[in-house]
């Protein structure tokens, strides 16, 4: 919704407030006008509940505000007498137009003027107090730090499939939800139920809206304490509106998501808003220099390893040589190729060690060599552009402006059209933006680019393009569990990973100990002071 919609949604459910509730503020000892006040008549409610002020702020954060618009109907119930599990029931069923009839019906209701927590029962305390601390994890997940997990192997050798991380909204700056209407800490589908956490219809386009779609909240963000810097890892929403569109992405197909319920996805930062990148046969390059690469960044590429059909020792291949992916059988070991050759995926250092054995006789790199076609952005088959050889291609800037033509034209149309919210059209090869013919555009936010160190088994933006800046989450900060489904009994368990610090520069270090120890100091310091104080 824009904002005069918003506010006349506001105006509506101020007046629906009012006329539900005016007795009742009266029958509290208020005026009947101070419920119709707007933000007035919230603070006015908290006192009749006898509830804290600042419960008001609450109410207007989004997806908190969800949490806390029931609890509120509950409270408000009780402080008139209506303490029953089916009062409770009634209200929550009737999403709180239970209040408007009691309101017309206050002449039976008795106001209860010195009800506090400490009244409350058991049972009543212990719900209120299970309410507060699903509030307060909301909180804390939405805007500033959130729980992820490494779903596949992108980063391999950076990031493994299994580690557990904790991703800082604040660094970047919390982004506040999109999508008023959702369950709160699940992403776009609920566990175990597969269905979707939000109310929203993603199966239109653009042009069509439904009414759900109606209730989106504008994107806002606030201050950053840091910018993304080059190299940097990143959670953010796949720019792709499905993962429908990942597996077969083309960029006339628009299933349109909220951005906040888009796919979340880690890669690394390589290009930078400003910035023209290119890649040479496998190599990034960025603004015409080798880009640098942070010790603790492990790119991989494909090898073909020929030993002549001579096998090595699986165990060797996975352990020492460190291959976790390639050409495999069925049952999951590496498989020789009709020519004698193991197809794996190795870093560089991996390469040269795997090529000292002594049953290997060569080791090649494999490489799409430039010309050749795969399919990649912009789309554009007769650029000849690869996985491994693309570009140069520039990275947008908020505030830059270019040159629009119909040769440029497929860079830019998705941010144009899908990022940046404009009407496009082209004809008679002229190209049309909000009903004026444009040889330029400028524009409204800065863009970055990300990839995979797994550089030829990634799916990144070298398929998609562009990830805006209101389509970033967070930054990883910290691994604090690595699970390995494929190894047996304790050693699933990545120890050498735990609390391990991410987008360092050097050698992930793990800090286990630090913390059990610093641990068994302050269990065993609060006992002594305990036993002294008794003394």
């Amino acid at each position: 919704m824009n904002l005069s919609e918003w506010l006349i949604f506001i105006l509506i459910m101020l007046i629906i407030h009012g006329l539900s509730t005016w007795k009742l503020y009266l029958k509290a000892g208020r005026k009947p006008l101070e419920s119709f006040i707007p933000i007035y008549n919230l603070v006015i409610l908290m006192k009749i509940i006898n509830r804290p002020g600042w419960w008001v702020i609450l109410l207007f954060i989004p997806i908190i505000n969800l949490i806390m618009i029931p609890v509120i109907w509950v409270e408000t119930i009780r402080s008139f007498g209506k303490n029953s599990r089916f009062d409770t029931l009634l209200v929550l069923v009737t999403f709180g137009f239970y209040i408007t009839y009691l309101n017309y019906n206050s002449g039976k209701l008795s106001y209860i003027a010195n009800r506090d927590l400490a009244s409350q029962t058991k049972a009543s305390d212990t719900v209120s107090s299970l309410l507060f601390a699903v509030i307060v994890a909301t909180l804390v997940h939405t805007y500033i730090i959130q729980p992820f997990m490494i779903p596949s192997s992108s980063l391999e050798k950076t990031l493994l499939t299994g580690d557990y991380l904790f991703v800082s909204k604040i660094n970047f700056g919390a982004r506040t939800p999109m999508t008023a209407v959702a369950l709160p800490m699940v992403h776009d589908s609920i566990p175990l139920l597969g269905t979707k956490s939000y109310l929203f219809n993603d199966d239109v386009t653009k042009k069509e809206t439904a009414v759900l779609n109606k209730f989106q909240l504008p994107y806002f963000r606030f201050p950053s304490i840091e910018k993304i810097k080059r190299n940097e890892i990143v959670v953010f929403n796949q720019p792709a509106d499905t993962l429908r569109d990942m597996d077969n992405f083309h960029p006339d197909r628009n299933y349109y998501k909220p951005i906040d319920k888009k796919t979340n996805l880690v890669k690394r930062c390589v290009g930078i808003p400003g910035d023209s990148l290119e890649i040479r046969n496998g190599d990034i390059y960025i603004n015409g220099k080798l880009s640098k690469m942070p010790e603790s960044a492990k790119p991989q590429f494909n090898f073909f390893v020929d030993t002549k059909g001579q096998a090595i020792d699986q165990e060797i291949l996975f352990n020492f040589y460190g291959a976790k992916e390639g050409m495999k059988y069925p049952g999951g070991d590496f498989a020789l190729t009709s020519n004698g050759e193991y197809f794996l995926t190795l870093t560089e250092k991996e390469a040269a060690a795997i090529a000292r054995n002594p049953v290997v006789k060569s080791v090649k790199k494999y490489l799409s060599p430039k010309g050749k076609d795969e399919g990649v952005f912009p789309h554009v088959a007769s650029l000849g552009w690869n996985v491994d050889n693309f570009g140069p291609i520039y990275i947008p800037k908020k505030g830059a402006t270019i040159q629009l033509d119909i040769k440029t034209l497929p860079f830019y149309k998705r941010i144009i059209q899908e990022y940046e919210k404009n009407d496009l059209d082209v004809k008679d090869q002229q190209i049309i933006i909000n009903g004026k013919v444009s040889t330029s555009y400028t524009f409204k936010q800065d863009y970055y680019w990300m990839m995979g160190d797994n550089r030829q088994n990634s799916l990144d933006a070298r398929f998609w393009g562009y990830v805006p800046f209101d389509h970033v989450i967070g930054k990883p900060v910290f691994i604090w569990f690595s699970w390995d489904k494929n190894a047996k009994g304790i050693k699933k368990v990545r120890w050498n990973r735990i609390f391990s610090v991410v987008n360092g520069n050097n050698e992930p270090k793990s800090y286990l100990i630090h913390f059990i120890v610093i641990l068994f100091c302050y269990i065993v310091g609060k006992k002594i002071i305990a036993k002294k104080a008794k003394e």
